[in-house]
């Protein structure tokens, strides 16, 4: 059990959140919510003890292990990756690699066989000798085969490291796991198992994340960070979504009788109740929902960007085709011979185990990066704006963001009104607009390039992972401009409730070429039996 007492975490300009006391009991998973910037993973190295709070305590009992996600790719480039595993249980791997150097030593003394046997037991007691084979199959669940488990780390392409240090942070049970962003770099197969991993965990879970679609699945509870404070709310994401939309409609509605409000907060609650997503928790989770009174909601105080996105045309019979493309990078054949022809109106999602295929698709379908072979050959009525993944390029004037912006306008939306207020709907209030473009953040730079595309008023829409740096206010909003879009979109995500709500036509790129599933729901095409046959590979 972890406890937190009074806490409050300042600094120079600003306080974070005071008076915070939580605590988090296992058989649940806490998702951790709030606005960029309000101290959601500085609250994650409160508690794992990177960090002192400006005043109060974090308490673990003394005999719970804290395991946590490396935000550092590149940690463990020497070791590996079996061993990087293993390291996650910091005490088992010490006495693994005692135990180990003390049966090198060549001049072996009746104090190193003492201190052995001692090391044996302990090794004993933690289940040392399933460590190998229990770490080995996690790794084979997260898609790193046997054959790369005894390569070094430095020979794994980054999606992979990203694997391995999620596996890493799983491994040995830990009795608390901290997750900032665990689905970061993930493939739709691999989050998929890592929600049914953790939706059967039976230890405290405390997770950060975007993914609305995740912390739907394997959330029982929710932390608020809002108002300078951290509030628990029982339930999923869609739960305190819900409940804050409805505390702020009835916070408006001033004339309503309290009785008729109190009604409909419950029945609310009754309908949540009834489909409650993790059965081990329903009926004491249902009980604290019962508890719930108009004072324990109120609305979020985060603001939602406005995104429309306008065609100034209607598309013509032709959308695009894609005629035997490949694409060999570093050596690699990450393309081989892509054929397929998209219609006007479709709304397509690109999906691979593989970040580096999608994303070279993606660049040549909108003309950045030359095909080995083949061909991309756009309908005459298209006009394409794009999203890409690496923003770097997009932003390396030495411009202020209005002035940046003010390039892609036209004559009529280039005035000063115009822009400051166009980028006031995108959250860039007063002197925001005035913020050198190459020192903004991941999320405004994103929001500056839906602001650009916006202008374009072009009728195909590409984009690359586009809810990437975004907080969850953000992707709400594009998600829902994407499903109000009436021309076509082109675009990849690791974000399920993304895919699914958007996309009627799936495109996977796979080891073997490629895999289309047209007219389908996202749901159907997980449901396809290629798909659910590599999905039982994973639960294996």
């Amino acid at each position: 059990m972890l406890k937190v007492n009074n806490v409050e975490m300042r600094f120079s300009d600003r306080t974070l959140y005071s008076d915070v006391n939580l605590t988090f009991t296992p058989g649940n998973c806490y998702g951790l919510i709030g606005a960029n910037g309000a101290g959601k993973s500085t609250f994650l190295k409160i508690l794992e003890g990177q960090l002192k709070p400006s005043t109060g305590t974090v308490t673990l009992d003394p005999n719970e292990r804290m395991s946590s996600l490396n935000q550092d790719h590149f940690a463990f480039e020497d070791q590996v990756v079996l061993d990087t595993v293993i390291q996650g249980h910091t005490k088992l791997y010490d006495i693994m690699t005692e135990k180990n150097a003390i049966y090198m030593k060549p001049d072996f003394s009746d104090a190193d066989g003492l201190r052995a046997a001692e090391l044996e037991a302990e090794f004993a007691e933690l289940d040392g000798w399933n460590a190998e084979a229990e770490a080995s199959q996690m790794l084979q669940s997260l898609g790193i085969d046997e054959k790369m488990q005894q390569e070094k780390m430095s020979e794994l392409t980054e999606p992979q490291k990203v694997k391995v240090l999620l596996g890493q942070a799983l491994f040995g049970h830990p009795d608390l796991l901290l997750l900032d962003e665990p689905t970061n770099g993930l493939d739709v197969q691999t989050i998929d198992w890592l929600e049914n991993f953790l939706a059967d965990y039976e230890q405290t879970v405390i997770v950060v994340s975007h993914d609305r679609h995740f912390l739907n699945q394997v959330c029982t509870h929710i932390c608020d960070v809002d108002y300078g404070k951290i509030t628990l709310f029982v339930g999923n994401y869609d739960f305190w979504m819900k409940s804050s939309e409805l505390a702020a409609k009835l916070k408006a509605d001033a004339n309503a009788k309290k009785t008729d409000q109190i009604k409909e907060l419950q029945e609310f609650i009754a309908r949540f109740s009834a489909n409650a997503s993790k059965s081990k928790q329903a009926t004491s989770r249902k009980k604290q929902l019962d508890k719930i009174t108009l004072e324990d909601i109120k609305p979020s105080s985060r603001q939602y960007p406005f995104i429309k996105f306008t065609p100034e045309r209607e598309l013509g019979n032709d959308l695009v085709r894609v005629d035997g493309v490949s694409k060999t990078i570093d050596g690699v054949k990450i393309l081989d011979n892509i054929s397929f022809t998209l219609r006007p109106g479709e709304k397509t999602a690109l999906i691979s185990r593989n970040d580096l295929a999608t994303t070279a698709l993606m660049e040549i379908i909108a003309g950045r990066m030359e095909p080995d072979t083949g061909t991309v050959t756009w309908g005459q009525t298209t006009s394409q704006t794009y999203l890409p993944k690496d923003l770097t390029a997009e932003f390396t004037q030495d411009l202020p963001l209005i002035e940046w912006l003010r390039q892609f306008a036209s004559k009529a939306e280039s005035d000063n009104t115009f822009l400051r207020g166009f980028l006031g709907k995108m959250l860039f209030s007063g002197d925001d607009v005035n913020k050198q473009v190459g020192v903004m953040s991941g999320g405004e730079k994103v929001r500056g390039m839906l602001s650009k595309m916006m202008l374009s008023r072009a009728n195909v829409l590409l984009m690359d992972d586009p809810t990437n740096h975004l907080d969850l206010e953000s992707i709400t909003a594009l998600n829902d401009a994407l499903v109000s879009f009436n021309s076509s979109i082109i675009f990849t995500s690791h974000d399920r409730e993304f895919i699914q709500t958007i996309a009627d036509h799936i495109v996977e790129v796979s080891g073997n070429g490629m895999v289309e599933r047209a007219d389908t729901t996202y749901e159907e095409f997980l449901g396809h039996p290629q798909v659910q046959e590599q999905l039982k590979k994973l639960y294996a």
